[in-house]
């Protein structure tokens, strides 16, 4: 099994009604991969409940069956599409980390 972590931060200037709009989309869109994507385990988006310490605004939780799975997983249409849509045009930093459990 391959975890699959990432760490995004939204570009400034977004209007606080529109924030929250955007990050339901985002969670809304990645976790809905879920059962449509071969070899994708698990995925969660955490939105919600981020406390003033944090230097990030959500993080994607997923797990996936292998290293090929998650390759898969990275170039799969629906997928892409969920990233080009939803989270690149909001998002001005990624972190991520990918390691085997």
């Amino acid at each position: 099994m391959v975890k699959h972590i990432i760490l995004w931060t939204l570009r400034d200037g977004i209007a606080p009604v529109e924030r929250d709009e955007i990050l339901h989309n985002i969670k809304e869109g990645l976790e809905g991969l879920k059962g449509r994507i071969p070899g994708l385990v698990d995925i969660h988006v955490q939105t919600a409940g981020r406390l003033a310490t944090s230097n990030a605004d959500l993080m994607l939780d997923s797990t996936l069956e292998s290293p090929e799975a998650l390759a898969a997983y990275a170039a799969h249409p629906l997928h892409v599409a969920v990233a080009a849509q939803q989270v690149k045009p909001h998002t001005v930093q990624r972190v991520c980390l990918d390691f085997e459990v």
